[in-house]
């Protein structure tokens, strides 16, 4: 995700516990899915977790410092470990299909951390409440969620909708996308690091999937 521009000190703690509360579910979810459809990796690990601590990757979250005052950057959790094998196969995707959920899950939950957060903005508002900054950090945290859920889906790896996409495609294409695991997130990396153009690239992917989300759900 890029930066959000020059914040006072009171956004930029807000940003950061927002990262940290979306990054958490986020990797919980990928977690939990995964065990439910046959892989106890990161139940044996300690992953199926709400505690921060156990998805605390530091170089990622010093991307989300860097996020939240104003610097482009890439920023993650600790990955979850998952062993394809193990898993269950999903009819005819097999275990890609299962993959695929896994993965899917962790960009959903954040689209339900931002509904939630949605919801409770539209309560104010229909209840004609003043609540302060509390509003600014609703719409913060909404904005925040829906965001990385959108990022998140762009087809590139480590991105969860390379998995996604690897579940969709004929199994030719699977060696390429294979080959590409290892440069992606270097292709990431350059396109943020190129301005305006990799910037361009970026929210053409994840841009539509965004303003849907704040069309459907964001208050007025």
């Amino acid at each position: 995700m890029f930066g959000l521009g020059s914040l006072d000190l009171t956004t930029i703690v807000i940003v950061i516990v927002s990262f940290i509360i979306a990054i958490t579910v986020h990797e919980f979810m990928h977690a939990w899915t995964a065990w439910k459809l046959g892989d106890d990796t990161a139940r044996l690990l300690g992953r199926i977790s709400l505690n921060p601590v156990v998805h605390f990757d530091p170089i990622g979250f010093l991307m989300f410092i860097l996020i939240a005052i104003g610097m482009p950057a890439i920023a993650w959790g600790k990955p979850v470990p998952v062993n394809t094998y193990s898993l269950r196969p999903l009819g005819r995707f097999g275990r890609h299909g299962s993959m695929a959920l896994v993965s899917l899950a962790g960009p959903l939950s954040n689209v339900v951390l931002g509904i939630a957060a949605a919801l409770s903005l539209r309560l104010a508002n229909f209840g004609g409440g003043d609540i302060g900054e509390l509003r600014d950090a609703l719409t913060l945290f909404m904005t925040i969620n829906f965001a990385l859920a959108a990022f998140n889906m762009i087809p590139i790896p480590p991105l969860d909708g390379s998995r996604i996409l690897a579940a969709l495609l004929p199994d030719f294409w699977r060696p390429f996308l294979a080959q590409l695991e290892r440069y992606g997130f270097m292709v990431l990396l350059l396109l943020i690091l190129f301005g305006s153009v990799g910037g361009s690239v970026i929210s053409g992917i994840s841009g539509p999937v965004f303003n849907l989300l704040m069309r459907l759900f964001a208050p007025a």
